[in-house]
């Protein structure tokens, strides 16, 4: 699957760090995954800051994977920011948290994530879910940073 696609997961657990990309690996997902361990870091690698503000401001991630519990920056105030700004507002944003309360949800979408997804216990859901997203988001959906719309 699309391998000039960047992905930011942003998770602070390592067991779902490596659950999730062992997850797109056993979906031959070929992108690049950055992984940031906490929304601080999310931000700075993001608008180009601090330990990132040599990372190239013209190659945004394709797509934002976002926990909600976050140390440093909440889940919630990073989708705000990244959602308010001019320079971020078009990368689509998907939480995947494993809170399903209805009050995330909700706050989520108003701040504009593009889809919310509750992380599934089970490792076989999980993995179906990564293939759903890995196949609508990476595959189907035209994202405008994407090197083959051009």
């Amino acid at each position: 699957m699309t391998g000039d696609a960047r992905i930011l997961l942003v998770e602070d657990d390592p067991q779902d760090v490596e659950l999730t990309l062992r997850a797109f690996r056993s979906e031959n997902v070929q992108s690049r995954i950055e992984v940031v361990r906490d929304g601080e870091e999310a931000l700075d690698y993001l608008f180009c800051r601090g330990a990132y503000k040599s990372r190239p401001a013209d190659q945004p991630p394709t797509l934002v994977l976002l926990d909600l519990k976050l140390p440093k920056i909440g889940g919630l105030q990073v989708l705000r920011e990244v959602k308010g700004s001019a320079e971020c507002a078009s990368i689509p944003v998907i939480v995947l948290s494993s809170s399903g309360e209805q009050r995330d949800i909700a706050e989520s979408y108003r701040l504009g994530v593009n889809s919310y997804i509750q992380k599934p216990v089970d490792i076989i859901e999980f993995r179906r879910a990564i293939r759903a997203l890995a196949l609508y988001w990476l595959g189907v959906n035209r994202s405008p940073f994407s090197r083959n719309l051009q």
